[in-house]
């Protein structure tokens, strides 16, 4: 039976058990219903799981409580993966807009149409998106800031849902990559030159965010060098041409599959994938 919150049986051996559980000393002695069926000691035999000892008591309910414990299912954070951009039409078909770094953000489109998710909500300075990959929730995230102030969206997200950074996917553009080439890697630094500080600025940016901590994935797309002298900045910002166009799509068809066996299969299976993958040009 229940007494109060604890469960117990109480045996007919002594009225002192009684005091202990609050009761009058001489309430055992009463002509009472009762008492008479304690007298009978048939409460040993209706209820079999209970125990008089005190000990026992604490172990059942330490027990109970760890069976519960057990057969709740353990939280699962989503993945956090972001593609870096300059927010405006006018940079969205340029090299900084196809890679991440400034957009990586027609990257985290491929992956939404091909994963069926809408990036529709906007908070935290991002357009956002929440659905599976598989059965890993994941968040799409394309930071509405400029480049220098990109950690300051990506840093919000990831603090308030308490995702582990090393579940934070970071997706931008490479100069030293051959054009439409990937390269993921599990960490890094600075991400990039002193001759490419746009890049720069934003992975410091984010660094920051993450209080000094490296320790996140990130999806390099190349863009390849400016050819002869041009100037970096105006070579990033040029639109690009149909077979880029086409070698690009590509890529996206790659960095897609990346992803999906970086969050289901593991960092080393997937950069196995990408470091393998031949490019278009490559398969004539």
């Amino acid at each position: 039976m229940k007494l109060g919150s604890t469960a117990v049986v109480i045996t007919s051996s002594s009225s002192s058990s009684f005091a202990t559980l609050g009761f009058p000393k001489n309430y055992y002695n009463k002509p009472s219903w009762f008492g008479q069926l304690l007298k009978t000691n048939m409460f040993p035999h209706h209820f079999p799981i209970l125990s008089s000892s005190s000990s026992s008591i604490s172990t059942t309910t330490e027990d109970s409580n760890d069976a519960v414990a057990a057969a709740k299912p353990k939280q699962q954070h989503p993945w956090l993966i972001v593609g870096l951009g300059n927010p405006g039409k006018k940079y969205y078909s340029t090299r900084h807009n196809v890679c991440p770094f400034f957009v990586g953000f027609q990257m985290v489109d491929a992956l939404a149409d091909a994963e069926g998710i809408s990036i529709s909500g906007v908070s935290f300075k991002a357009l956002l998106g929440k659905g599976f990959i598989g059965n890993v929730p994941v968040m799409l995230a394309k930071p509405q800031t400029f480049m220098n102030a990109s950690g300051e969206s990506v840093g919000a997200i990831a603090s308030y849902y308490k995702i582990p950074l090393k579940q934070v996917l970071l997706i931008y553009d490479d100069l030293d990559l051959p054009f439409a080439k990937l390269r993921l890697l599990p960490k890094g630094g600075h991400g990039g030159h002193n001759g490419y500080l746009l890049l720069v600025a934003l992975m410091k940016s984010v660094i920051n965010h993450f209080k000094g901590s490296r320790d996140f994935p990130r999806l390099r797309i190349g863009i390849g060098r400016p050819p002869g002298k041009m100037d970096t900045a105006n070579f990033v910002l040029r639109p690009f041409t149909k077979q880029e166009h086409e070698e690009l799509d590509f890529m996206f068809q790659q960095g897609t599959e990346a992803v999906r066996i970086l969050l289901l299969e593991g960092v080393n299976k997937s950069a196995t994938f990408v470091n393998s993958t031949k490019s278009m040009e490559q398969l004539g």
